[in-house]
């Protein structure tokens, strides 16, 4: 009681200061891949607040170690750092009552600052935890083509010594404890093309690129999990007057079932061979993947799981659901690791300019982190 009573002070007293690393974090680009200007950001600002020791791995992560982090075995808090919007200018904040907007700022920024926040307060404090170390990791690579790199090069580097991991992203009130599996294609189609008067007839790279979606759409998805595909981004041809030579799509399916995953896989393939046999070249690339669950300890993980339940309840009134989804958990749960991925905030519009989030739920998650972290100490 005496600490909560703490938390919660230290919580009220902090939380200008909170709001305020919100919005300087949220004006910060930060694309997949190029997020080295929140990773500094980062890094410096937990040498500000006493970090002994604070490293940035090849991936772009931004690691903050406590206790015996080189030897013992490891807790992981995390939250992500790179946002989907691509602008490298500052990304624009605003405030109205209640409701703050930026592209970003729920998913991930706000969870970001309680990861910072909970790692400040036990830098301040020097606390040490019960057994073994602690990360406190500002990742990168967590949305679209960072292919979850960031987790990747933590697992690569300390998931031998990890028990479990906890990764701060999405809303309050939701947990993701299974992963949904991905693979994520870069499909390009090239013809002769030509002027399209004069050359009238020859094959046009688009309209074969578009027979290929259709017959995409019209597989059925197996039933063994929930599985969804989707075309996210088309572009190809030169003019309107242009029987185009080049087009391209971005084209992703995914599952929670590793099964049903495999299945996709070999629909995909056989598409592609399929128009390939239609004298055009057909280059489909891999850009992405990630795993389906590992053999992770049912017990482990329901404990994890009832763990941020619990603490979910009690610092926010609701009552959390779980639920499977692609985060940077996959790559710890596809080694047998537990983890759970849960929210510090209230809001809506994620992966849209106009993401926003309630002020008011800033304080409630903040308390949700600290929880959390505390418990490893």
């Amino acid at each position: 009681m005496e600490l909560d009573r703490e938390i919660s002070g230290y919580i009220k007293a902090h939380r200008q200061q909170a709001l305020e690393l919100l919005t300087t974090l949220a004006a910060i680009p930060a694309p997949s891949n190029q997020e080295e200007k929140r990773a500094e950001f980062c890094r410096r600002w937990l040498l500000e607040q006493g970090a002994q020791e604070v490293l940035v791995d090849e991936a772009l992560n931004v690691i903050c170690p406590v206790g015996n982090w080189r030897e013992g075995p490891l807790e992981i808090f995390m939250a992500h750092t790179d946002v989907v919007f691509p602008d490298t200018d500052p990304l624009p904040v605003s405030r109205d009552g209640n409701i703050l907007r930026a592209p970003g700022i729920g998913d991930d920024t706000a969870n970001l600052t309680a990861l910072l926040m909970a790692a400040r307060f036990v830098l301040e404090r020097k606390l040490t935890p019960r057994e073994g170390g602690v990360l406190f990791v500002a990742n990168a690579g967590e949305e679209g083509l960072g292919n979850l790199k960031g987790s990747r090069q933590l697992m690569a580097d300390y998931g031998g010594r990890t028990r479990q991991v906890v990764s701060f992203d999405g809303c309050t009130g939701e947990i993701v404890d299974r992963a949904v599996g991905s693979r994520r294609y870069r499909v390009e189609i090239r013809t002769e093309g030509g002027h399209s008067y004069g050359d009238f007839g020859n094959r046009n790279a688009i309209a074969a690129l578009a027979s290929l979606i259709d017959a995409l759409y019209a597989v059925k998805v197996p039933q063994g999990g929930r599985t969804t595909f989707n075309v996210g981004v088309i572009k190809g041809g030169t003019s309107v007057n242009t029987i185009a030579q080049q087009a391209e799509m971005l084209y992703e399916f995914r599952s929670d079932c590793r099964e049903d995953l495999e299945l996709m896989e070999r629909h995909f393939q056989a598409l592609i061979a399929a128009w390939q046999t239609k004298g055009i070249t057909v280059e489909a690339r891999l850009v992405g993947e990630r795993p389906t669950m590992g053999p992770v300890d049912p017990a482990a993980q329901k404990a994890l799981v009832e763990q941020v339940s619990a603490a979910t309840c009690r610092w926010s009134g609701q009552q959390p659901r779980t639920t499977s989804g692609s985060t940077d958990c996959n790559i710890p749960l596809s080694m047998g690791i537990p983890s759970v991925c849960t929210g510090c905030y209230i809001g809506g519009g994620a992966h849209t300019r106009e993401e926003w989030l309630e002020v008011d739920s800033l304080e409630p998650g903040l308390h949700l982190a600290f929880g959390l972290v505390l418990s490893a100490f």
